[in-house]
């Protein structure tokens, strides 16, 4: 009986196959809690949220900001690089994150003419997202990259950082031009701008001037014409320009500031100055020059833990050097670290572009000759100024008086009758303090500009000679998995190293 019955089901099943008996088992393998269509607008948050989260780190070391005492965690300051992924973590998060979602954004859009502003928002949006790669890292996927869903490319080709810039650049300036006020646009989707096409266009016009300053080195005659283009345009020159994303202090990770809570999981959580897992603390090269210009933002920025309690007492404030070796010093909570109240708030603002950037830019653009309206020496005066108002977006902590940033500003006027080397070296030492905490785009300077002069840290074991690096290394995986194509970059742009020097860097 039981041998008829395992037949007899047997049997059933076979003729359910046959015909096609399939009723009701389709309905089985859709995910009730996923759609099967992308919606532009909440891709897009997430694109921006990932995109301005995914920054390296170690450069908060690199550019004389922090350091540790443990040699694994400050790589970024001293050069040592045994284990870890950081100098991968903007590569490794960029393709499956924030260049696949805007590319699917941008797929969906292009499907509807009556979109337009979303579109050119989301392609201004992927300039950012692209630029960011290939500024750290040299010739990047590009042209082919996260098309291995659309298209089954799953080893794209590396593009040549040169002929990238360029293709950026044009999708910019395309990208402006597609804007059409008539049609609607983002609204609270769009953590930025909420769909300000206005803002937008000037924030593309920033991007495009950010980007012809990056050419200075190797094409300033290029670099020259995009950036007049940019000012032939609308710049984030005010506050109420500025492009930032405002994050909560509560919720889901995600919408907290990311460098906050990295730096508050790593290091400031228990802020006693004494439990530091990492043993980061502010490096005394910073520390010192806010001092000894008497920068009314050491208070704002640093604090020092006396009987367990935070003191923004300028006298004794203090950064530890670099070269402490991998021993915890006895005197270690007298040094200075991130003020709970300002930049290690959850909720803090992320800067993208800001108006400080722009008119630093625009300073020594004026300095080249290729922006007559202002001078350089009021237009270095305004980006001062607006790098000090803009802590304020930190809370009631960050509020710096304007009698202090008038003071502090005429004490630390651009020298004018220097030489134009020597006022680029002042411009940009101040951009170093007013762009902080974005390590990243002051890295980014400095290897165009050579400024701030930062000296070195020639620490013990240091896998760069003791030199700074010039760029971020390509994951171990793109060796693995897409060989032929990473050889190809490698034999075109150099040896994957920290100290390579890319098309930007020559």
């Amino acid at each position: 009986m039981k041998n008829r019955l395992y037949k007899f089901t047997y049997c059933l099943l076979a003729l359910c196959t046959l015909q096609s008996c399939d009723k009701g088992l389709q309905e089985l393998n859709i995910n009730p809690d996923a759609s099967s269509t992308v919606s532009p607008d909440f891709v897009f948050t997430k694109a921006q949220y990932d995109a301005v989260g995914n920054v390296i780190t170690g450069l908060q070391g690199t550019m004389q900001y922090t350091t540790s005492y443990n040699d694994v965690a400050s790589w970024g300051s001293k050069y040592i690089f045994n284990q870890g992924t950081a100098p991968y973590t903007v590569f490794t998060n960029a393709y499956p994150n924030e260049i696949n979602e805007i590319g699917e954004v941008i797929r969906a859009l292009e499907k509807d003419p009556l979109l337009v502003n979303k579109l050119a928002i989301a392609k201004i949006w992927r300039v950012y997202s692209f630029s960011k790669i290939t500024d750290l890292y040299g010739d990047i996927p590009y042209k082919q990259a996260a098309q291995g869903y659309t298209q089954s490319i799953f080893k794209p080709v590396y593009d040549p950082q040169k002929d990238i810039y360029a293709d950026l650049l044009s999708e910019l300036e395309k990208s402006i031009a597609l804007f059409d006020a008539t049609k609607s646009t983002f609204g609270a989707a769009d953590l930025i701008y909420g769909g300000d096409i206005t803002k937008w266009k000037k924030f593309a016009y920033s991007l495009m001037l950010r980007m012809g300053m990056r050419m200075t080195k190797p094409d300033v005659g290029l670099a020259e014409t995009w950036v007049k283009k940019a000012i032939a345009g609308s710049l984030i020159t005010e506050d109420a320009d500025m492009a930032k994303i405002t994050y909560l202090a509560a919720g889901q990770v995600i919408n907290q500031n990311p460098l906050a809570y990295w730096m508050l999981n790593s290091d400031y959580l228990k802020a006693d100055g004494v439990s530091n897992p990492e043993g980061g603390k502010y490096y005394d090269t910073f520390i010192n020059y806010l001092k000894k210009t008497n920068d009314p933002r050491l208070p704002v920025l640093s604090v020092v833990y006396v009987n367990g309690k935070p003191s923004t007492d300028v006298s004794i404030q203090k950064g530890m050097v670099a070269t402490i070796p991998n021993t915890k010093p006895a005197d270690f909570v007298t040094y200075s670290e991130p003020n709970q109240n300002t930049i290690l708030k959850l909720n803090a603002p992320m800067l993208v572009i800001s108006n400080a950037e722009v008119n630093f830019y625009l300073a020594e653009a004026a300095l080249r000759g290729w922006y007559t309206a202002k001078s350089a020496a009021t237009l270095y005066d305004l980006g001062l100024k607006a790098a000090m108002r803009q802590w304020a977006l930190y809370g009631a902590d960050g509020v710096i008086s304007q009698a202090n940033i008038d003071a502090y500003a005429t004490a630390n006027a651009l020298v004018t009758t220097a030489t134009m080397a020597q006022q680029l070296e002042q411009l940009y030492t101040q951009f170093w303090v007013s762009i902080f905490p974005n390590s990243q785009e002051v890295f980014l300077n400095w290897r165009r500009t050579g400024y701030p002069a930062l000296v070195p840290n020639n620490y013990t074991g240091n896998i760069t000679g003791g030199k700074i690096f010039r760029r971020m290394l390509y994951p171990a995986t793109e060796e693995n998995l897409n060989k032929e194509n990473y050889l190809g970059a490698v034999a075109r742009q150099g040896e994957n190293t920290f100290l390579t020097q890319m098309w930007l860097d020559k």
